[in-house]
């Protein structure tokens, strides 16, 4: 049964990048010139770019494995800082999502080991209390010790309840993904600019602040402890 629903997931794979690589969807987000394409359609229809952005995203988070500041980058340029954090923050949300279940009902074997081999992953994300779920997703999500892409599928093959992973992403994600997103909509707002930008210092120095506090404080002290 385990190998079945291996193969099966292997064969949804191939087939999204049989058809990624007939259709392209990933130059979209991934080239900065197809960017056009978006932004014509949000001034024609705005709910159709917002719906092509969100699926787009979800299947870069899930199997073409795009860096996450991609999206963010994408969002601020198509659909601005506010709009573009908002449709940002629910399509990578979603995408961890996505992730999550693949994670837990088709990579239980291969996912588990490869984030056993990360000594704090190893302590935190398998906790058998439960106690810590809040704390675990807010320090892996601001400290960088695993890809992100790999996160939401680790995530899967723990304990977790899908809703705390679900709100909890949602909230631990959105002070980078709005950084990103504000930052280059300044860079494509001439007169807004130096708001926008300013804006996205304020949030980079938040979100490195906070990641050097819960790095220094729980990361380097369980290496010390080691």
């Amino acid at each position: 049964m385990k190998n079945k629903k291996l193969w099966i997931f292997i064969g949804i794979i191939v087939l999204i990048l049989i058809l990624n690589h007939i259709f392209g969807w990933s130059s979209y987000l991934g080239n900065t010139e197809n960017l056009k394409f978006l932004e014509n359609m949000v001034q024609e229809n705005l709910v159709l770019a917002i719906g092509i952005y969100t699926i787009l995203t979800i299947i870069s988070c899930v199997v073409l494995a795009l860096p996450g500041v991609t999206f963010a980058i994408v969002a601020g340029l198509v659909f601005g800082p506010v709009l573009g954090t908002i449709c940002c923050s629910v399509a990578t949300t979603l995408g961890a999502m996505v992730a999550f279940v693949v994670g837990r009902f088709f990579l239980q074997d291969i996912i588990k080991p490869m984030a056993m081999k990360n000594k704090y992953l190893k302590k935190w994300l398998f906790d058998e209390s439960g106690n810590n779920e809040v704390f675990i997703l807010m320090i892996t999500r601001l400290v960088p010790l695993f890809p992100y892409n790999l996160q939401n599928f680790a995530y899967g093959v723990t304990d977790i309840k899908f809703s705390t992973y679900s709100i909890c992403s949602l909230i631990f994600m959105l002070p980078g993904t709005a950084m990103y997103t504000v930052g280059m909509a300044g860079l494509a707002d001439k007169e807004n600019r130096i708001l926008y930008i300013g804006i996205a210092i304020v949030l980079a120095g938040m979100v490195i602040g906070l990641g050097t506090f819960l790095k220094k404080h729980y990361v380097q002290e369980e290496k010390n402890e080691g």
